[in-house]
């Protein structure tokens, strides 16, 4: 399929112990055994060989060289790695003595397109690899791990059994109506499967959002009126004095971020601007960019005086944040007496309580080691299955002619085989591999 070999750097290119420039293609190893000082033409695949890469019989590094025969590869292709030191210029001179001696530069993913490509992985493992990368936390990355591992293959082939189950009913009345052994094709025993899997699709959709939060991770705002300690908070969250913190009523006038890592997942979180009625125009708008990060919260921490009676202005939150997912702090403990709920002192970094209500409710691992759809694309290609199958059982109801309900129902077929990469378009695999880093 691909006539060229290609190279790239496969590690950051920056100063380090080892480096690795990575080879693919028909001509791989034959490229790297001009460049270097032993014969690797007859070297065994999955074997690690000891010399030095030259140029033009001039000594450039000292170097291991890992090759690997196709089929069994990354790439299913054959596949040399050159670890050499980890020098800027030494890896990139190796670099160029492969594209000098017959190999195209790789594009960014190119790697992984190959592997998709030639049916070493479908598109969402392809996804996954790239989310593997990017994982900011031990959740994001098991869930990459459960993606590389074709997770999401699991989850929408049985969909696509059950399409083709529907189809085939379809398909035998249509064509071999005067058989006896046939099941006559009624609405009444078509309506039930079509049911039954949109079910199985709103149950997916539902968990699709935890894999958006594990991917980005929980977006938590930290909201109360002026002077409760939200910013002090954040600060010993963080470890870290992010935000300024002084005893003047509307301090914080904008958004304040920081992250931190909780019971697996990731924690994004947002200081807002005390909420009460403010005369300051520049304090009313950090007071509007509160409650707009307030609405789009996933977590909402709730913070109270303990030192001091609650006022409107918390009775007014506490009714507001009623329903969603958050916890009520009653900060200022060391100043107050002693009572019920989540107590701490953010001021004298006792946020104990705080770190262990956390991880109590994120101790369940939001995956339940059940598939997750992983991106927007995924669930996006989902929900247009979807609105097929709704449009084919409509259709049912109103009695339409079989034939015509199954263009619907094929349309679905054909969203769900385009999550896998099986139909796919060209276009849209070179916007997606384009993300990738070069050398994967």
């Amino acid at each position: 399929m691909f006539s060229d070999t290609i190279a790239a750097i496969s590690t950051p290119l920056q100063e380090g112990a080892i480096s690795i420039v990575r080879l693919s293609g028909d001509q791989a190893i034959a490229i790297a055994n001009k460049i270097f000082s032993v014969d690797l033409t007859r070297k065994p695949s999955h074997t690690i060989t000891y010399g030095f890469v030259h140029d033009q019989n001039k000594p450039v590094d000292e170097a291991l060289v890992s090759v690997f025969r196709a089929p069994k590869t990354y790439t299913r292709e054959d596949v040399v790695e050159i670890n050499c030191h980890g020098g800027v210029f030494i890896t990139r001179k190796i670099l160029t003595l492969a594209l000098a001696n017959g190999a195209r530069l790789a594009k960014p993913g190119e790697f992984t397109m190959r592997a998709f490509y030639h049916g070493r992985i479908d598109l969402s493992q392809a996804e996954a690899v790239e989310d593997m990368i990017e994982a900011a936390s031990d959740t994001s990355a098991d869930m990459a791990l459960q993606g590389i591992r074709g997770s999401v293959r699991r989850l929408i082939e049985p969909l696509i059994d059950d399409i083709m189950d529907i189809i085939a009913n379809i398909e035998v009345n249509i064509d071999y109506p005067e058989y006896d052994d046939v099941e006559t094709l009624t609405f009444e025993n078509l309506l039930p499967k079509t049911e039954a899997w949109l079910k199985k699709i709103d149950r997916i959709l539902e968990r699709a959002q935890n894999g958006q939060i594990v991917k980005r991770g929980i977006d938590t705002v930290l909201v109360g009126r002026p002077n409760v300690g939200k910013s002090s908070l954040l600060n010993a969250l963080l470890e870290e004095d992010k935000a300024i913190v002084t005893s003047i009523p509307g301090t914080t006038r904008d958004i304040v971020e920081g992250r931190i890592h909780v019971g697996g997942v990731q924690l994004n979180l947002i200081d807002t601007a005390g909420l009460r009625q403010a005369d300051d125009e520049i304090e009313k708008i950090g007071i509007q960019k509160s409650k707009q990060k307030l609405d789009e919260a996933d977590l909402i921490l709730v913070v109270l005086d303990a030192s001091a009676p609650l006022t409107d202005e918390d009775r007014q939150l506490l009714e507001q944040t009623s329903g969603r997912l958050r916890l009520v702090v009653w900060n200022k403990a060391d100043i107050s007496k002693p009572g019920e709920g989540l107590r701490i002192s953010a001021k004298n970094q006792d946020i104990e309580p705080l770190l262990h209500a956390l991880n109590e409710l994120y101790e369940q691992n939001i995956l339940n080691e059940e598939p997750l759809l992983s991106n927007e694309r995924q669930i996006g290609l989902l929900k247009s299955a979807r609105a097929d199958m709704i449009k084919a059982k409509q259709a049912m109801e109103m009695e339409i002619e079989p034939d015509l309900i199954e263009i619907d129902i094929m349309a679905a077929h054909d969203h769900l085989k385009e999550i896998l990469g099986d139909v796919s378009r060209d276009d849209l695999i070179d916007t997606l591999f384009s993300k990738f880093c070069l050398g994967k």
